[in-house]
């Protein structure tokens, strides 16, 4: 009988170990993971405020005929992509161009970015074009996650969303 890796006791194979965390990430969506990598390093790089502690603001006399007031919900925290991307890029022994490239983009960010894994990409963010037309999907791609940035709270330059 032949001999095989594969563990029926545990429905495991070696070799899944070493691709786990991709099909992990990848489970997440690619956008989402790439969201999660850039505002997930701004908020282990943001500066504390802690010598200044706020005065809370007196709690309004409520009236007989005032419906109650509910909280705003929080706002979401506003993250500087460019600052954080340049900050990865001058860390990174790559010269990543992450400003015009997605490849580059993703790169920076730790992500997978093959050709299959851009075309996932392109996929869960909604393209219609040419997937074999590369160049175009790439710049498309690039367009597109810088604007999703923006759109889910993220700081980027106007010159970047066109």
């Amino acid at each position: 009988m032949p001999s095989t890796d594969f563990d029926p006791a545990s429905n495991h194979h070696p070799s899944w170990a070493l691709i786990g965390s991709n099909l992990q990430e990848r489970d997440m969506g690619i956008f989402s993971n790439i969201m999660s990598k850039i505002f997930g390093h701004a908020s282990k790089t943001a500066p504390t405020t802690s010598a200044v502690k706020p005065v809370p603001a007196p709690a309004p006399t409520p009236t007989p005929s005032a419906a109650p007031i509910s909280p705003a919900p929080p706002r979401p925290q506003v993250v500087d992509v460019t600052a954080v991307l340049d900050e990865l890029a001058a860390d990174s022994p790559q010269k990543l161009d992450w400003r015009h490239s997605i490849v580059d983009l993703m790169k920076l960010v730790g992500l997978e970015s093959s050709l299959s894994e851009r075309k996932a990409l392109a996929d869960e963010l909604g393209y219609t074009g040419d997937k074999g037309d590369s160049a175009t999907m790439n710049i498309w791609l690039h367009r597109q996650v810088i604007r999703k940035l923006s759109e889910n709270g993220g700081k980027v330059p106007a010159e970047l969303m066109d």
